[in-house]
């Protein structure tokens, strides 16, 4: 067998077996199982949010929500503002953070449904990838054992295009472990604002 024939094998057959796992969805890559959303009961144990009003109704409860909700702000960030923020509410201090802790799961589950949206596209982008990979070495082969091979500089393309294919494949492989815990590091930060607020309320 051909080197780069080895090589796509090598680096085709872990992630298609990865992928062939039977999923609730074909085109989720992850380990991690696919959760559309986080619900309010799997990170939050104080008043039902249903009952604290519109978020979005309360322009100080939605500013707040939105600087809270981005990952631009960090947990020490937070602290402050929180503190600030239960400390001016007074007597409605309970209603409002739970009203705030709404938002910010509204606007947390928004982005993360993005993240999770980008997340297949990636994958998808990847089968495609390694498809022309396939595809590449197949004509490499053929070209190489036919009676009437192609020109050198023919083969010398092909060959050039599936290494940097392949290069490609490689590195967004690699970057797929880090692109996949992203939806887990969304929902601790969430859980962590969680019991940051709870603990003021």
């Amino acid at each position: 067998m051909r080197p780069y024939i080895l090589a796509v094998c090598s680096i085709l057959v872990a992630p298609a077996a990865a992928w062939a796992q039977p999923k609730p969805d074909p085109d989720w890559p992850c380990v991690q199982r696919r959760v559309a959303t986080i619900a309010p009961a799997a990170i939050w144990s104080g008043p039902d949010l249903e009952k604290a009003g519109a978020w979005g109704s309360d322009p100080p409860v939605a500013a707040l929500a939105q600087r809270l909700a981005s990952r631009r702000t960090t947990l020490e960030e937070a602290d402050t503002l929180l503190e600030g923020f239960a400390r001016e509410a007074g007597p409605d201090r309970k209603e409002k953070l739970t009203r705030l802790f709404s938002g910010i799961l509204a606007l947390t589950n928004a982005e993360r449904s993005r993240v999770l949206e980008g997340i297949t596209r990636y994958a998808r982008g990847q089968e495609r990838l390694a498809e022309r990979i396939r595809d590449e070495a197949d004509r490499i082969s053929a070209a190489k054992d036919s009676p009437q091979a192609e020109a050198p500089k023919d083969i010398a393309a092909l060959e050039t295009s599936f290494a940097w294919d392949k290069r490609i494949f490689e590195e967004r492989s690699q970057a797929l472990n880090y692109v996949c815990e992203v939806p887990t590091l969304i929902e601790e930060r969430l859980g962590e604002i969680a019991r940051r607020i709870e603990a003021r309320l």
